[in-house]
């Protein structure tokens, strides 16, 4: 059974920084393409960030160059560094067992809020 838990969300001021922790079971982690997908407020699922098993990584165009997604085959760990963070990226994050399917098998989402 696909297992992902979601950790490393919270309260973080306008500019502030936060990586965000994905522990991954019940798959071979290492073969799998990965992905961060968020969803803010009263608004739909939208992709973030993707990385596959070759470490290839794609990001939204809203997240570049302030986004970093990275993973740790050795611990199943897959992870989201954010910096520069604005009251826009407001949302649930979860990890996703896909490089960009909104419908992938996904955590139970972490809570990031920008606010000052």
């Amino acid at each position: 059974e696909v297992q992902l838990v979601e950790s490393g969300g919270g309260l973080v001021q306008p500019g502030g920084s936060l990586r965000l922790s994905c522990a991954a079971s019940g798959f071979t982690f290492s073969s799998a393409s990965m992905s961060w997908v968020r969803q803010a407020p009263g608004k739909g699922l939208e992709w973030v960030s993707g990385i596959n098993s070759g470490g290839m990584r794609s990001y939204a165009d809203s997240v570049k160059g302030r986004f970093t997604i990275s993973r740790d085959n050795a611990k199943n760990m897959l992870y989201l560094q954010m910096a520069s963070l604005e009251p826009e990226d407001t949302a649930v994050y979860y990890c996703a067992q896909s490089y960009r399917n909104l419908d992938a098998p996904r955590g139970q989402g972490t809570q990031v809020t920008v606010s000052s």
